[in-house]
């Protein structure tokens, strides 16, 4: 009688990155740690002129929500709208924010 106790496993081993990202895409969780990739990564992508300025980062309904304490930042990063968008799409991938809203 043959037993296989885990009848999912895979013989072969596998590169840590392509099994992590095997594990988010069975838990359906890669939209989630793009998020939290992108709120992580926010003083990377915009500098430490915006990031210095930025009280709040959070994503709801594929919108970026930034919230500024300054309001002459907030003018250009909404000038720059575009251009900050392409920044985010570089970094963590097309389709996790399709809006920046600055509060």
């Amino acid at each position: 009688m043959n037993y296989n106790s885990n009848p999912g496993r895979k013989k072969e081993a596998a590169p840590l990155e392509a099994a992590f990202n095997e594990l988010l895409k069975a838990y359906r969780l890669e939209d989630k740690f793009k998020e939290k990739q992108l709120i992580s990564s926010w003083g990377e992508i915009v500098g430490k002129t915006i990031s210095d300025r930025t009280t709040a980062v959070f994503i709801r309904e594929k919108k970026l929500f930034v919230k500024l304490s300054s309001g002459p930042v907030k003018k250009e990063l909404m000038l720059n709208r575009s251009k900050v968008l392409l920044l985010i799409e570089d970094k963590v991938g097309k389709g996790v924010v399709e809006d920046l809203i600055c509060l």
